[in-house]
């Protein structure tokens, strides 16, 4: 896939006149996932891209979940196997999940089918290479249907779409304070960049940027809409981009 360039003028405040350059990209995705400079997504066949320049390159094998960010790249199957790209070739790790996220400092963290939520520090994420290093996945309380890691907040999502947030995260301490917070809202994915800022899309397809978030106030003040065009399905967010994905699959690159 090849990357097309077309600038929009985007409206990214609701109310406000601030506009954002955005680009289309060709291709189309149902994941995309942006950190520590890399950007990778998956399409409907589970098939695995990751940007490099302003082309698509495609990788070996298939997954339904793929993330990038300080442990690695990272992914998921349609069996709930998960996967850690080790010297350019998918190695398989013990446990099953549905959604994974590599975001948080040097931690993994991911939900399974049953909701439950898992975290894997430092010692276990940067040191994998393959079956003869052992892993510790640690369970946190409560179910969510998406968990998703920065440098000191991990926030999630569940069922009923509410919206809870961990503070305390830390490499060597992935569960943090294990006391939920939950944040006014309703959403149905949220995603942390690896610099701790925080985007999630709603039901309507909405998409929405969390304000005044600080390593003292990991849990922010207020949600703005950013009137990203089209109903979106799923954003990432890395370094001054904001990558959106529509229900069509199409793919915006937006400056922020």
């Amino acid at each position: 896939m090849g990357v097309r360039e077309v600038i929009l003028l985007v409206q990214c405040l609701l109310g406000s006149s601030l506009a954002m350059q955005c680009q289309t990209v060709d291709g189309i995705l149902k994941q995309i996932d942006a950190g520590a400079g890399q950007v990778s997504g998956v399409n409907d066949n589970d098939e695995i891209y990751i940007l490099y320049g302003r082309s698509w390159t495609k990788l070996p094998g298939l997954l339904k979940h793929v993330t990038v960010g300080p442990s690695g790249v990272w992914g998921t199957n349609k069996n709930n196997e998960i996967y850690k790209l080790v010297a350019a070739n998918w190695v398989k790790t013990p446990g099953l999940l549905k959604q994974v996220d590599a975001g948080g400092d040097q931690f993994v963290a991911g939900v399974n089918m049953n909701d439950n939520v898992f975290c894997l520090g430092r010692d276990d994420t940067v040191g994998y290479k393959g079956s003869s290093s052992p892993l510790s996945w640690q369970v946190l309380p409560g179910n969510l249907m998406y968990y998703s890691c920065g440098p000191y907040s991990c926030w999630g999502v569940n069922k009923a779409q509410d919206i809870f947030v961990m503070t305390g995260v830390t490499p060597t301490a992935c569960m943090g304070s294990t006391r939920w917070e939950q944040v006014l809202g309703k959403l149905v994915m949220v995603e942390v960049g690896t610099d701790g800022s925080v985007y999630g899309v709603n039901a309507e397809g909405t998409v929405f940027h969390r304000d005044g978030i600080t390593a003292c106030q990991p849990a922010g003040t207020v949600w703005t809409d950013l009137s990203v065009c089209g109903k979106s399905k799923h954003v990432t967010y890395d370094l001054g981009h904001l990558w959106v994905i529509d229900l069509d699959g199409k793919i915006q690159d937006c400056q922020v």
